[in-house]
């Protein structure tokens, strides 16, 4: 008894220091998740198909099942924005009415039609919530991309004037993350993908003087990220410290996952660069870690960091000495951190020792 209790107890302290950069949860779903926003305190939000919703408050120790909001048991719900613990919204993303809005302010256990999309051709890709504001990207219609937004919780909607859209062209409703918004600053970010290239959309307040296409929009071609109905930007997120603020674009081919991905950065207003080493396949998320100064993007794949701004990238992969999960690093489609989200169920949290191996 005694030998066995120390064989034991190794054996648990062994897995317990060999966790994986992702440490795979219990979502106790087999819904394809790529919904997900962490909110702080332990509390996060996640969403998917069969209108499928989850709820964390104690940091992912344990996800909870919400109630299907009334007739979305068939939708797609690739978005989610959180409040707080009790207040989130959801979106749905299909062709016309499909593409929905759900609100609930009870935890979860009801929900209210916010908003249907009144484009019968329409298809929504992306949403962003504020205190003050809600945001809808959706692919073009009549000519250019769909920019909605709401001061009133949703009540009424303001359609934005943007460039026109090429032959094509569409955003990626992937993970979420095809559209950005740095609310403080007044600006906003979202990327494109098609058969004429990738471009990357920008309106700027503060920003006046610049060139813009159509009222405060700006557009950039980026031609290193390819052609083709399945490529493009999937994916843009900021690092904002202080004055200095660095911009990241990831993607790729969505339909051809271990293709060389493509990434971007920006260091400065408007100047957009390749990355000299891209991340090894398809991204369709990511984000800065603060904490550790690490840019993380992920895809089915598997997960990438940056520690120079997205100039260079390089897998993490588990390690199979410390017993990690062999796919803890694949099999990602968005992320809020320190949650990971993906299909039949997957979720992970960040361990942030594995960034430093």
């Amino acid at each position: 008894m005694y030998r066995f209790t120390l064989l034991a107890a190794f054996l648990f302290l062994s897995l317990a220091a060999g966790r994986a950069q992702w440490a795979l949860q219990t979502s106790n779903t087999t819904a394809d998740l790529r919904g997900i926003h962490s909110i702080g305190n332990g509390v996060a939000w996640a969403s998917g198909t069969n209108g499928t919703v989850l709820r964390t408050e104690d940091g992912g120790y344990v996800w909870q099942a919400c109630s299907v909001p009334p007739g979305a048991e068939k939708l797609d719900f690739r978005g989610i924005q959180g409040f707080d613990a009790n207040t989130a919204i959801v979106m749905s993303s299909g062709k016309g009415d499909l593409s929905r809005l759900y609100k609930t302010t009870d935890g979860c256990h009801s929900w209210k039609l916010v908003f249907t999309n009144p484009d019968p051709e329409g298809f929504w890709d992306a949403l962003r919530a504020s205190a003050s504001q809600l945001t809808i990207l959706g692919d073009p219609v009549n000519g250019s991309f769909v920019y909605e937004t709401s001061g009133n919780g949703g009540k009424n909607w303001k359609r934005e004037s943007l460039p026109i859209s090429l032959p094509g062209e569409s955003a990626f409703a992937a993970s979420n993350s095809a559209l950005f918004e740095q609310w403080n600053d007044g600006i906003t970010l979202f990327g494109s993908g098609g058969s004429e290239g990738a471009r990357v959309f920008t309106s700027c307040e503060p920003c006046e003087k610049k060139p813009f296409d159509v009222g405060s929009w700006h557009v950039q071609q980026l031609p290193f990220f390819g052609q083709g109905t399945s490529s493009g930007v999937f994916s843009i997120f900021a690092d904002v410290n202080g004055a200095s603020v660095t911009y990241v674009a990831v993607g790729g081919d969505y339909s051809n996952p271990e293709r060389e991905g493509k990434a971007a950065y920006s260091l400065k207003w408007l100047k957009w660069m390749p990355s000299q080493t891209p991340p090894h396949g398809y991204r369709s998320s990511v984000e800065f870690d603060a904490p550790s100064k690490t840019w993380i993007t992920v895809g089915p794949n598997g997960t990438d960091i940056s520690t120079d701004d997205g100039r260079n990238w390089r897998p993490v992969r588990p390690d199979a000495v410390r017993h990690e999960a062999p796919d803890a690093d694949r099999n990602w489609n968005a992320i809020s951190l320190p949650f990971v989200v993906g299909p039949h169920g997957r979720i992970g949290k960040l361990n942030s020792a594995a960034l430093k191996r």
